[in-house]
């Protein structure tokens, strides 16, 4: 049985490796997780895991599995089986959280997250191994187990502060973040791209989305430290970066943030600061170009102008 798997695994591989080459498409409205070498070459270059490799192979706790790559739920505990395959195995799915294509190869049939389009695995019919002859076979690198009893809904909160390298960096480094994202936000135009918000005609600013779990930290806490790393009484920009892309606002999407951000700026303005720092409804986020993202991480370097200084 195993001798015929790896024969499996090695048909599998040389497919995966004639597609490793082909991108999935980035959408600009959604927010992703931060991904290693071997979960981009898996979840973005629809690469496979070795089978019995994965930590979801042999794993039965109650709980739902979500995307790697933007947190969606995918699959109940309940959709999984022992299939003896060497991937986790799924005899079914959330109602609309996986979508289907033809696999590159012209036989099988590819499965991604329906919300971002990361590749999940395959999809197998007539097996007979479950009630409903379906197995969902997916790479355990693609997903994220969560337990029933820690089963949470993230939270996202909107931050400009000047050049978004330095913002994101220093969030995406703080407990309770999930993740931190480069983008923009406040402009009349669709789909942005870097070139047009530094001319300064979309009137978008440079702004970070940040993804975080509420249980492990809350909105003020995160509006505070926004406030400590960067100065908000300047008006014209942050630091060397001048202009209108580069101002300093809280963008709120509910009225308990808005009345956060103005609670923040009072106390401050009690302190002898005279605040710049506007605060604005959100509108659509438009997700920055991939060489914006965890641009300091990359560059193995520290940001030029942002730094936390306590001032509360």
């Amino acid at each position: 049985m195993r001798k015929y798997i790896i024969w499996a695994f090695s048909i599998v591989l040389m497919f995966d490796l004639i597609s490793y080459s082909e991108e999935l498409p980035v959408d600009n409205k959604t927010s992703y997780n931060k991904l290693s070498k071997e979960e981009e070459r898996v979840i973005v270059h629809k690469g496979t895991e070795p089978p019995f490799t994965g930590k979801y192979n042999d794993f039965f706790e109650k709980g739902f599995y979500h995307c790697k790559r933007c947190n969606a739920r995918l699959y109940s505990s309940d959709h999984k089986f022992p299939s003896t395959c060497g991937w986790p195995s799924f005899d079914d799915e959330i109602k609309g959280a996986v979508k289907r294509q033809k696999d590159v190869d012209g036989r099988r049939t590819e499965i991604l997250c329906a919300n971002c389009g990361a590749h999940l695995g395959h999809i197998f019919k007539g097996e007979g191994l479950t009630e409903k002859n379906i197995r969902h076979c997916v790479n355990s690198i693609s997903l994220i187990f969560i337990p029933n009893k820690k089963e949470v809904d993230v939270a996202k909160a909107y931050f400009a502060g000047g050049c978004f390298w330095g913002i994101e960096h220093l969030f995406e480094h703080k407990d309770g973040v999930i993740s931190a994202v480069s983008g923009y936000m406040g402009g009349h135009t669709a789909n942005p791209t870097y070139q047009d918000v530094i001319r300064g005609n979309t009137g978008h600013l440079e702004v970070v989305e940040v993804t975080y779990d509420p249980d492990e930290v809350d909105y003020e806490n995160l509006a505070r430290f926004f406030f400590e790393i960067h100065d908000p009484t300047q008006v014209d920009g942050q630091g060397p970066d001048i202009g209108g892309q580069y101002l300093s606002a809280v963008f709120y999407k509910r009225d308990d943030e808005k009345k956060t951000a103005k609670k923040l700026i009072d106390i401050l303005t009690a302190k002898g600061y005279k605040i710049a720092t506007k605060v604005l409804p959100a509108g659509t986020f438009w997700r920055a170009e991939e060489y914006h993202q965890d641009y300091y991480d990359k560059k193995k370097q520290r940001p030029y102008c942002h730094v936390y200084k306590k001032k509360f």
